[in-house]
């Protein structure tokens, strides 16, 4: 126990009152260099030196960069100064740096909080007195114990204690303690130390037991009533040793019985001799027994294992398969191998027929060109002919009419100028119908591009008309199940998501759609409040993902993958969100959050998160959420605002909503489809009317191109008719220019002319007959090409069933293969284990004809024997010990005695010893109970005395009171 246990009040009181005796002497301390007296030579103020304070330096510690060090007087001392100043600092630093925790001070939770901020550290330095016949190894400190601490800004610290040189000698916390034990300074102690909170408590506490326990801490009766507990604890302790001792007792008793047979059985060794000798016989003819069974089981054993042909036979089996697989694969990989030969084959087959197809069909195209050549070669030769055969003609009738010529010129001049003119109106003509032509392609494309703008445009009406009609077939569905607004599956959805949680599928149910677990405070603010919600309306909340993932898999029986509902994942909670610093404020006009109400918390948290319904205002009127929002500085916290038509108002742009009705938090039902029906009706007449007006331009369309179609071939007729006119004019200029040929030599070269045609008639025939040839062998190449690709299209048909029974096959023969390497193993061990049982036997029987040898040199007549080789064991191992225990001790008989009396001795001794202990604890418990009743007797002096001095106070300061101690319910109560 410490000293600090030990000391009794008295001690205490003694030592309180040296202190303050003792701070008279100081400076004749000082004077005498703090050299260490004798005991003899000190005053009754001198013993009084010992756990002064005389300075403390404090730095980095608590808001202090550095305080001290302040060198304390040897009477009472004040420390005054203003607020934040240090006093209260200074108190903390003495308690953290004598050792007591953070909790002591009442002024942190942890170490760490007394260390400034910015600051790895913060030092405290205490010195203490250590003089007089009382001090505390004055040897190795002297006459002043130094005590440094340092904390760290992680709460931890270490201590340092010097000697008055500044000598370190010892780090340790149990110096400390016994420094402050020694010294009898107790940190916890009010008398000792009073902080700011514990007088505060003290002073304002109206709780007796508070009270109580400040009487008990400062008298030190806790102190004393801890250290009876302790003796209590130590007690208890004592006692289960005790039982273990007699525990233990137990055991020495059975030795001492032990070695007291051992004395009692020394006179039986030769009877114990002949029995042994007679089961080392039996054990001989039991060992031959055992051994003859032994043999005879292994035999039995072999036979068995030879007669066992269960290994030979699936052997075979299995071979018998293999051999079948490898068969059929044999012949899948010949028909596979044939068909891929063939693939092959044909792959070159039709290679060389594409090759051939290529130069078959340039041919071909060679002689095409060669053959309309030789036809248009013909076709000019004949051309030529003919103007010969004009000519001639011409030239006859000129002959005939040389009289005529000039009048003939003058014709012909006449008819060139007819024709020119006829060219030029012709000419004009036809710029004429390209400038009408261009005319009409202009109008022909702008025609089709209104035609295409109309059809977009009934498009449009047709979806239009069709979610119309969706939206009314929703709300004839809604009139029965109010769910059926949000879509036609959500009732079937919400059933599924019971069931599943039913079944313990989700951690925590989902909750959903939004817009079914919302209501709003003002009907007349749905569309704006749809118009700000948006899709959120239709969106599911989830507690996790897990439940997300089966909420996706409830989805997607009912919704296609595109179209689910938006699930929200965020952890559910009971309260909605404090948004009390975010809110948006205004006098006049209320937020989203103010407008709708949710029985569910999770809603609105949901829609806090994804939406900020708190920082969203709700402005009825246009002009007044123009004004607000983007005419000076919206309101605080405000991001947006919504009106009742549910336009968006941000404070520098302004959105006009699509919406004139609201879709989900609407009431009336009929109102909502009598609109849609008259809207119905509407999108009919305007999608009338469309189909008639791109009925009429689809006709105007036609009849434009059918113009133009006309046009163009007016225009070709013209172009024609100029290119006529043309050749007649040049025609007619160079007949005017050119001499009457002599007909003889015309007549010579159309004879000519005929011989050529003749001839070229004969060339563009057999042309002719080799293009029709060639045409023959491209179109055989091609049919055979086209049977060529269609057999090698058919081959991958035939060969993947092959291939598949193929792969089958094969790793069906692979697993018979390995079954078969596993029989095969099996068949060798099982040979190799009847081969090793018949090594064995052999063996065995070698063994058991020297064990028979053995026990007929034991005993040569063969005894009969009824125990087990154990039992017969076990019987000559106790002998033996017995034996072994009386031949050690035959001719030693001193030595088994003098066992037996040692033995005997500490068993008697152990069991005075625990009878003893049993008696002190007995004694203890009678002083215990004494000292007991002297602490009540104590406690009730201490309570008289603070009474009396409590009624002395009070008649000096002429007031009234009483002081009252309940000890058994330990209480004190101070009244008027």
């Amino acid at each position: 126990m410490s000293k600090r246990k030990g000391k009794a009040i008295g001690d205490a009181t003694a030592v309180k009152s040296r202190r303050v005796t003792a701070v008279g002497i100081d400076d004749a301390a000082d004077d005498t260099n703090h050299q260490r007296p004798s005991s003899g030579s000190f005053s009754l103020s001198a013993t009084g030196d010992i756990g002064l304070i005389e300075s403390i330096t404090l730095k980095n510690f608590m808001c202090h960069h550095l305080l001290g060090p302040f060198q304390f007087g040897p009477n009472v001392n004040f420390i005054v100064g203003n607020n934040g100043s240090g006093k209260s600092a200074i108190l903390t630093a003495l308690i953290v740096g004598l050792g007591g925790k953070a909790t002591f001070t009442n002024r942190g939770a942890s170490l760490k909080d007394f260390v400034k901020t910015g600051e790895n550290s913060a030092d405290i330095t205490v010195k203490l007195r250590n003089r007089g016949p009382d001090a505390y190894k004055w040897d190795v400190y002297g006459d002043s114990i130094s005590i440094e601490q340092r904390i760290f800004c992680d709460g931890s610290r270490n201590c340092r204690l010097r000697n008055k040189a500044g000598l370190l000698i010892s780090n340790k916390k149990e110096e400390l303690t016994a420094i402050l034990d020694h010294f009898n300074v107790q940190l916890d102690n009010p008398v000792s130390i009073l902080n700011q909170e514990m007088s505060k408590q003290f002073l304002h506490s109206k709780n007796e037991s508070d009270k109580y326990k400040f009487f008990m801490k400062a008298t030190l009766l806790e102190q004393m009533k801890r250290d009876y507990i302790h003796i209590k604890h130590t007690k208890t302790v004592t006692r289960q040793q005790v039982e273990r001792q007699e525990e233990c007792l137990k055991d020495l008793k059975h030795e001492f019985l032990q070695k007291k047979e051992r004395y009692d059985n020394l006179s039986s060794f030769s009877e114990m001799k002949a029995v042994l000798e007679n089961l080392k016989k039996s054990m001989a003819w039991c060992l031959v027994r055992e051994k003859e069974q032994f043999v005879q089981q292994l035999k039995e054993d072999v036979e068995k294992e030879e007669n066992n042909y269960k290994y030979q036979d699936n052997l075979q089996l299995c071979q018998t398969r293999v051999t079948q697989v490898e068969k059929k694969l044999q012949s899948v990989k010949s028909r596979f191998e044939s068909l891929r030969d063939e693939q092959e084959s044909l792959s070159r087959d039709s290679h060389k027929l594409k090759e051939q197809m290529k130069t078959i069909s340039k041919a071909h195209k060679e002689q095409e060109l060669v053959y309309f050549r030789a036809l248009n070669k013909l076709k000019q030769s004949e051309q030529e002919q003919d103007l010969l055969q004009e000519k001639i003609n011409k030239a006859k009738t000129s002959v005939s009419l040389n009289s005529d010529v000039e009048t003939e010129y003058a014709k012909q001049q006449k008819k060139i100028s007819d024709l020119k003119e006829q060219l030029a109106e012709l000419e004009k003509t036809c710029s004429q119908l390209n400038e009408a032509i261009k005319n009409k392609h202009q109008a022909l494309f702008k025609g089709k591009e209104e035609r295409d703008k109309l059809r977009l445009e009934e498009r449009n009406i047709h979806v239009l008309c069709a979610s119309k009609l969706k939206r009314k077939n929703q709300l004839l569905a809604s009139r029965s199940n109010k769910l059926k607004r949000f879509g036609e599956h959500v009732p079937d959805l919400l059933d599924s998501i019971a069931e599943a949680y039913a079944k313990k599928r989700f951690v925590k149910k989902p909750v959903g759609p939004i817009g079914v677990c919302i209501s709003l405070k003002d009907p007349t603010l749905a569309v704006a409040i749809e118009c700000c919600l948006r899709s959120f309306m239709k969106a599911f909340c989830c507690d996790n993902y897990k439940d997300e993932a089966v909420l996706q898999e409830l989805m997607s029986r009912y919704y296609p993958k595109g179209s689910r509902p938006q699930i929200i994942v965020s952890p559910f909670s009971d309260k909605v969100y404090n948004i009390h610093g975010r809110k948006a404020h205004h006098p006049d006009y209320p937020s989203v959050l103010d407008m709708i109400t949710a029985a569910n918390p999770v809603i609105i948290n949901c829609l806090i998160d994804m939406r900020g319904i708190e920082s969203i205002l709700i402005i009825k009127e246009k002009d007044k959420a123009r004004k607000v929002m983007q005419h000076g500085r919206p309101p605080k916290n405000c991001r947006e605002a919504f009106t009742v038509e549910g336009d968006q108002v941000f404070p520098n742009r302004y959105y006009t909503s699509e919406f004139s009705m609201a879709k989900y938090l609407g009431g009336d039902i009929e109102t909502e489809l009598s609109m849609l029906e008259s809207d119905l009706e509407n999108h009919q007449a305007q999608l009338s009317r469309f189909q008639l007006h791109v009925t009429s331009v689809s006709e105007q369309i036609v009849s434009m191109e059918s113009q133009l179609n006309s046009t163009i071939m007016t225009l070709k007729k013209t172009l024609a008719s100029v290119n006529q006119i043309k050749a007649s004019i040049s025609e007619l200029e160079t007949a005017g220019e050119d001499q009457i040929d002599d007909i003889s030599s015309l007549e010579e070269v159309a004879q000519e002319y005929r011989q050529k045609i003749e001839a070229e008639k004969q060339a563009a025939q057999e042309a002719k007959v080799e293009l029709d040839k060639h045409q023959k062998m491209a179109e055989d190449v091609e049919s055979e090409y086209a049977s060529v690709r269609e057999r090698v299209d058919q081959l991958p048909d035939h060969m993947e069933p092959l291939r598949d029974e193929q792969m089958k096959l094969e790793t069906e023969c692979m697993k018979h293969e390995r079954n078969l390497k596993i029989l095969e193993n099996k068949l060798k061990s099982h040979e190799d284990n009847i081969q090793a049982m018949k090594s064995d036997l052999a063996q065995r029987e070698e063994e058991l004809q020297e064990y028979v040898a053995k026990a007929s040199e034991i005993s040569p007549e063969r005894q009969q024997v009824t125990g087990s080789t154990k039992s017969i064991d076990t019987e000559i191992t106790r002998l033996k010990k017995k034996l072994k225990v009386y031949e050690s001790s035959h001719g030693q008989h001193e030595q088994v005695v003098r066992e037996y009396a040692e033995a005997l001795s500490l068993y008697r001794q152990k069991t005075n010893q625990v009878r003893d202990l049993r008696r002190f604890i007995d004694r203890l418990d009678n002083i215990m109970s004494d000292r007991q009743n002297r602490y009540k007797v104590m406690r009730r002096s201490l309570s008289v005395r603070c009474k009396l001095y409590f009624n002395n106070f009070l008649i000096k300061m002429n007031c009234c009171g009483s002081m009252v101690f309940d000890h058994n319910n330990e209480t004190l109560s101070i009244s008027k």
